[in-house]
Order: C-alpha cells, then structure tokens, then sequence
C-alpha cells in the first residue's frame, strides 16, 4: 500500500474532494475491468472508450481514488474525486511517482522518426551491454532488462507498464535505457512524465497518416517530444532531413546535429560499401561494419553520437560499434541453396522502401534480377500504396504485390490500391499474388543463382493479421523452408 499524498505529488489538480490525506492506495488502474479494492482508476477518454462511463463500476469494485477530467453527478462520501485538466498526462505522473520515478536513477535516451527507430535503440542496447553499463530495451521489437526478455502484450507498452518496467530495470542494477518514442505515444501523453537525458531525431517521411490526418499534425506529434525535453537534456538531429531543424525549433534542451551530407558535430561518410559490409568514416575514424547501407549509415552515426554525449570513450566506443550485428528483420539476409541472396526489411513506408532498393543497388553487379515482394497493411494509410507500388515497380527487375497484413480488408482491394501507382511501361514487371507464401514461393522460383529477392514490409513480424486474427507468419522462416523444399 501506497499513500495518496506521495503519488499525487507534482500532479496539476484542479480541485479534489474528500480525505485525501490518509487515503491509502493498493494500485493504480487505468482499465476498470483491471480495478480491485483500494485502487485509485484513472479515467482516459481514449480514441474507442471513454474511461468515464465507468466510474460507478469501478467504485462497485472496491475503488478509492478516482482521477477523472469531468466529475460525475452521483458522488460518493467514502471516495476521494480529483479533477484533473487532462488524465493522459495525469496518469504519467501518477505512474512514476507510484514507481518512485525511476527514470531519475537511469540514464533514458528516446528515439523517434519515422524509420530507424528499432535499429537505433537496439544497437544502443548492444552497444552499452558490450561497454559493461547493465541496460533496458523498449522497442517494438521485444524489451529487455540486462539481457532477459521482458513480458509484455503490447509493441508499445502504455506509461504504467513503462515505469513498471524501468522500476525493474533500476532494482536490477540498471544505468541506461533505451526507448522508442512512437508518434501515437507522443500525442496521447503516453511519455508523460518520463525524464530523459537524451532525445534523438532519425528522419521524417509520410505514415500513419490514418492516424495524424495530415504531413503537418504527424511532424507536430514528432517535435512535441523535443520542445518538452528539460534544458539538462541534449536533442540531437539528422541535419540531412528537411526538417531535422524544424524539429528543435523550440526545444530548451541543448542541440546537436548529426550529418552525411553536410557540416555538423557528428559526421560520417560512407568510404566503401559491400553485401558483406561497408567501410566508414566516423568523425575521422574509420570504422569497418558488416551492416550495409547509408540508411544504417545514419542509425550507426546516431548510435555513436548518443554514447558521446553521455560521456563515453570515443576508442572503446568505436571498437564496439564495429561489432555490432544486424537487427532482426532489418535488411536481414542469407544465402539459398540454389545461391540466390533474400533481403528480408521492415520497410512499409515509401521513404523506407526506396532506402532499401538504393542500398541494394549501390552494391549489385546489375547483372542479377532484383525481386520484390511487398505488400501493403490494412485499415492503416491508403495514400502509401500506389506510391509503395511505384517504387517497387520502377527499381526492380519484377515486382510481386502481396498482403501485409489486411486486417478487416479484402487484400485484392488492397493489391488494386497499389496498382494504381504502377507506371503503363512497367506492367509488365509486377505480378499480383495475395496469398504472401506463395508470393514468396514464386519470387524464390523465378530467381536464379546470384539474384536478389528483398522480402518487404513485415521484417521481424511472426504473424500475420487477418480479420481480426493473428496467424503465425515469419518472412525469414517461410522463405527458408521454402527454398530448401525448392531445392531437394
């Protein structure tokens, strides 16, 4: 039990009623079929449900404490009512100081951007693990706490599960922490009330456009992470993205740059570039690597600049990132038996995709087929998929569009969406396959030794969504079995 005095400390109240002063707290809920006696609930309005529609019911359940925007009419004299201006923001400082604000004992860096986030924290992860620092991971990926893997329903878990789990970390020896801070967690607050000493900018390019509506709302979600950043913290930049300044225009945290193109603090150029890997030089360092590609370029760059600001020796550091391995589903390749090369990428974003291809070419002999597989997802942002589509079509030597993961829609109607963007000189370079194991199965038949087939869109995903179903589904592991049965 906790006393309500301690968790509501630093919380904007606009007025509270009842004995809040020896009020005692078992729990702290924001899902009222979660509520048990003593628990103080916190009423969200959400996208779906409007968490106030349940305050009877979880005050039925035993609960105490209720942290609402709009009281409700029937008041209750043994509960204590505190009105709030917003409860998302609420709830995150409700849940540090419940979990004694751990991200005051680490050291928590946030990475957001469209694409490069994933790859970002987890090299951080494993590079702070190979300098000997006790570290957690929060990615979309899997999270993990000095190596073991934390349990979690959730890709991005909500702010009590997150102070939950840095609790933990910090109990554990803990020093740093790496986050990926999505565009949906920064508009819904669900950041509020975490303290971090670094936040890092990758890119911006078109997505979760369902979501944000409009380019201008999904840069403002991104920017609203820097310009809350307190002026003790560093903001660090990609100066090579239109709006890599745009996105500290108002922070007070100190700013950095980073740049492949430009005049920055941190900087890099690509000297040599290969399947096997490629050769940098990191602020006149040169550094070999066996992740390909400018995009990894960046996120390696990035990774660098970060363990600078906070304090770490530039040689040890170098030496780690050279041993750095690839992210599962991140450009993720290997070999066939038949002696074909598949790429296997998260890219679902045009930017992405196009990145993905542009590596690819930089370092093929133009001699060998490039097959693409790529799809689009369901109930997400239609606007992507002719441009996704385009992209696939135009660079590769044929294009097989497919499902991602359809969810509630027909994927033929997903697959027409996509056509759409196909030039007229390029027909006959697609094929349009809906079922995505025999898409790849066609890809692996068509290719020859030495070509290359990129698998694009799902990466580390082990399901597919369909109606509102998850199927097991791994892109890695389908096109093993598939081109071993191929090849007996």
């Amino acid at each position: 039990m906790k006393t309500l005095q301690n968790i509501i400390n630093g919380l904007n109240i606009t007025q509270i009623l009842g004995d809040h002063q020896h009020a005692m707290i078992a729990s702290l809920e924001f899902d009222s079929r979660k509520v048990n006696v003593n628990d103080i609930f916190v009423a969200l309005k959400g996208t779906q449900v409007d968490g106030h529609l349940y305050i009877d019911e979880v005050i039925e359940k035993g609960a105490k404490v209720i942290v609402c925007e709009v009281l409700p009419s029937n008041l209750h004299a043994d509960v204590v009512y505190i009105q709030v201006e917003d409860t998302t923001i609420a709830l995150g400082v409700l849940a540090s100081n419940y979990y004694e604000n751990p991200t005051k004992d680490l050291k928590l860096v946030g990475v957001t951007g469209t694409n490069g986030k994933t790859t970002t924290t987890t090299l951080l992860y494993q590079l702070f693990e190979k300098l000997g620092y006790p570290s957690v991971l929060v990615s979309t990926i899997r999270i993990l706490i000095n190596g073991d893997v934390y349990p979690t329903n959730n890709t991005t878990p909500d702010i009590v599960t997150l102070n939950r789990i840095f609790k933990e970390a910090v109990d554990r020896g803990c020093e740093y922490a790496f986050m990926e801070v999505s565009s949906h967690g920064i508009d819904q607050n669900r950041i509020a009330g975490l303290h971090y000493v670094v936040g890092a900018f990758t890119n911006i390019t078109h997505d979760h456009l369902d979501y944000h509506k409009t380019f201008h709302n999904y840069i403002q979600a991104k920017k609203k992470f820097f310009d809350q950043l307190p002026e003790t913290s560093y903001a660090i930049s990609n100066l090579d993205d239109k709006n890599g300044r745009v996105m500290l225009q108002n922070t007070k945290a100190k700013k950095k740059f980073f740049t492949l193109k430009g005049d920055a603090e941190f900087k890099a150029k690509i000297l040599e570039s290969r399947l096997d890997g490629m050769l940098l030089d990191i602020n006149k360092n040169e550094l070999w690597t066996s992740l390909i590609g400018e995009f990894n370029a960046y996120n390696l760059l990035t990774v660098y600049a970060i363990a600078m600001l906070l304090g770490q020796d530039e040689t040890e550091v170098l030496t780690s990132l050279s041993t750095l391995s690839n992210v599962d589903g991140r450009f993720q390749s290997f070999r066939t038996d038949a002696g074909a090369v598949v790429i296997v990428d998260y890219a679902h974003t045009p930017d992405a995709l196009l990145n993905v291809i542009n590596t690819i070419e930089s370092i093929r002999t133009k001699n060998e087929q490039l097959i693409t597989v790529v799809g689009c997802g369901g109930d997400r942002d239609k606007t992507k998929r002719p441009e996704m589509a385009r992209i696939a079509s135009s660079r590769s030597t044929l294009a097989i569009f497919t499902s991602d993961n359809p969810r509630s829609e027909d994927p033929e109607a997903i697959l027409s969406d996509m056509e759409k963007g196909v030039e007229p000189q390029f027909f006959n370079r697609t094929l349009k396959i809906s079922d995505r194991k025999e898409a790849i199965k066609t890809a692996l038949k068509m290719s020859n030794k030495g070509d290359i087939i990129l698998i694009a869109g799902k990466g580390h995903e082990t399901y597919q969504e369909i109606k509102g179903e998850r199927h097991h589904f791994s892109d890695v592991e389908i096109a093993h079995e598939l081109s071993q049965q191929l090849n007996k």
